[in-house]
């Protein structure tokens, strides 16, 4: 197995998980089994129970692990679903680590920083890519070199080029060489200094990659390579693109791969990178552009919906357009009164996202509702899909004090209402419904048509949830005219199942679909989610039709 470092400089949000991704992609595309490392250094075992706002969107795998975002671009990237134990954090090793003392595993031994921690890091390093049936392993060590927090993880990657040979370790570093406008020049003192500063945790870079506005000139990469030691062939530019799939491009562009190719004693590939070349030149000149509207609480961190984002930029390239997003923040929404048509009105079409907690709630259940009376395609996912549940009982089904148990414990009609098995948690981390779970598609429904399944049949999307859709209600939702079109198969003592998707029919409404599921987590370039490719596909012909 071959080990791929790559680490950070000068300030954080360089882009690490970005360049990783994008050399995945390489590799992918050179015909390598490859899979991808997150460690983050915080001490929360995992990314679940953070902020949206502090840490941006918590990502899940198919086996159910809540991780960093970063996660999810290597999945986009490298179309792999990355298995669990991927994204190691200094909660999980520490923990393990006590949990072996505590047992008596080091017969005694004073537990250390190093070997012992150092040793728990390298383990799940090893056992990520063992369990991928990897050839290269991408590990991405979060943080920027000189964090105190990054030090034990630094040291364990240093003993591994000792541990397996410098023919199978390299050592990327991602630096910053910032641009002064009022002098005209380009700064490399960061990068030399961030350089610098690895090599005395015993790290020398093989490869050294810079972020800045603009591609350097050929005199500053020469700078760079002579400040630094590292051959001027293997420092490369990560510039500025429009999009981020530009990138694995770019960097093929300039060698990026071939280097990998020559430090790694791998054989040389022409790559096959034609899905990059397609889904940009889409991204560069589309036929079409149609717009949506976001209505979400975390308007103000876009990386909060970073999966979401990109399945609809998927979505656009399926349908060759341009997707712009309007962000609508559901608190102005719940208090817009007639300004509604304002904040929604020139929208082709409009998404509910997931989300927690009562904050913005009614304004989601207005734009279930605008969307609903006014013809505009209507996509609902998780949280979107419950207000859809809770908008059409209180103003179609008569139920109008309909609300979930999640915002009002107390409602007379919890037509939204927190699921049996998660009333004996305890704790909040990791203890939702996560991960794969099936969904039984009925025959003829437009979701069962998006998914290839006309007939009917059973796909997999993955969940993050702990409130359903009452069984209690469902007649009478069905009844007033809501199409449950997808369940859970095989629930045993739950009747037909958990309600899994909603959708009012083509001569009702031309595109009301909702998901509990999170079908963003599994979009990607090459294959987009069905959910959104639809959204987007009818948000096209509305406008259209109104031109």
């Amino acid at each position: 197995m071959k080990y791929i470092f790559v680490t950070g400089g000068v300030v954080s949000s360089l882009g690490k998980g970005i360049a990783s991704a994008s050399l995945g992609a390489l590799l992918r595309a050179r015909g390598y089994k490859v899979t991808a490392v997150k460690i983050d250094p915080y001490i929360n075992i995992d990314a679940g129970t953070m902020r949206p706002y502090e840490h941006g969107e918590c990502f899940v795998t198919a086996s159910g692990a809540e991780t960093d975002l970063d996660i999810g671009n290597y999945e986009r990237f490298l179309d792999l679903d990355i298995p669990q134990g991927s994204n190691i954090t200094t909660g999980q090793v520490y923990q393990e680590v006590i949990r072996k003392e505590r047992a008596g595993d080091y017969l005694s031994q004073t537990v250390q920083v190093i070997p012992h921690v150092t040793d728990e890091i390298k383990r799940r390093i090893r056992t990520a890519g063992e369990t991928a049936g990897a050839e290269i392993v991408l590990i991405e060590v979060g943080g920027t070199v000189g964090d105190i927090e990054s030090l034990p993880f630094l040291e364990a990657i240093r003993q591994f080029k000792f541990d397996e040979g410098d023919e199978n370790v390299l050592y990327l570093h991602l630096t910053l060489v910032p641009y002064l406008g009022t002098s005209n020049e380009f700064k490399t003192k960061p990068t030399q200094h961030s350089v610098a500063a690895l090599r005395s945790y015993g790290i020398s870079p093989d490869i050294v990659m810079v972020r800045s506005k603009e591609k350097l000139p050929a005199e500053i990469t020469r700078k760079i390579a002579a400040f630094t030691s590292v051959r001027e062939n293997r420092v490369f530019s990560s510039y500025d693109v429009p999009h981020i799939y530009e990138v694995p491009l770019a960097l093929e562009e300039q060698g990026l791969g071939k280097a990998v190719e020559d430090l790694l004693g791998l054989e040389r590939t022409h790559p096959n990178l034609n899905v990059w070349t397609n889904a940009v030149k889409t991204l560069k000149a589309p036929e079409n552009e149609v717009t949506i509207a976001i209505a979400g609480k975390y308007t103000a961190m876009p990386d909060a919906y970073l999966s979401l984002l990109e399945s609809l930029t998927h979505a656009g390239v399926a349908n060759d357009a341009h997707v712009n997003v309007k962000w609508v923040n559901a608190e102005e929404l719940a208090e817009s009164g007639e300004n509604i048509e304002a904040l929604l009105g020139d929208a082709d079409g409009i998404l509910v996202p997931g989300g927690f907690g009562i904050r913005g709630i009614e304004g989601k259940v207005k734009a279930a509702e605008y969307a609903r009376e006014r013809g505009v395609p209507y996509l609902g996912v998780c949280l979107g899909m419950q207000v859809a549940v809770i908008e059409y009982a209180r103003h179609k089904a008569g139920i109008k004090d309909a609300n979930s148990s999640e915002f009002d414990p107390y409602a007379e009609h919890k037509v939204i209402d927190l699921m049996p098995e998660q009333l004996e948690v305890e704790g909040m981390g990791g203890t939702m419904r996560l991960g794969d779970w099936p969904m039984q598609l009925a025959a003829g429904t437009q979701v069962a048509e998006m998914y290839g399944v006309p007939q009917g049949g059973t796909v997999t999307e993955r969940h993050r949830h702990r409130y359903e859709v009452n069984p209690q209600y469902v007649p009478q939702l069905q009844e007033a005219g809501l199409v449950i079109s997808g369940v859970t198969p095989g629930v045993e003592g739950r009747g037909a199942g958990l309600v899994e998707t909603v959708e009012l029919p083509r001569n009702v409404h031309p595109y009301y679909v909702a998901l509990q599921a999170h079908p963003e987590f599994k979009s990607r370039p090459m294959r987009p989610s069905p959910p959104f490719a639809g959204l987007v596909e009818a948000a096209l012909e509305r406008k259209r039709q109104q031109s």
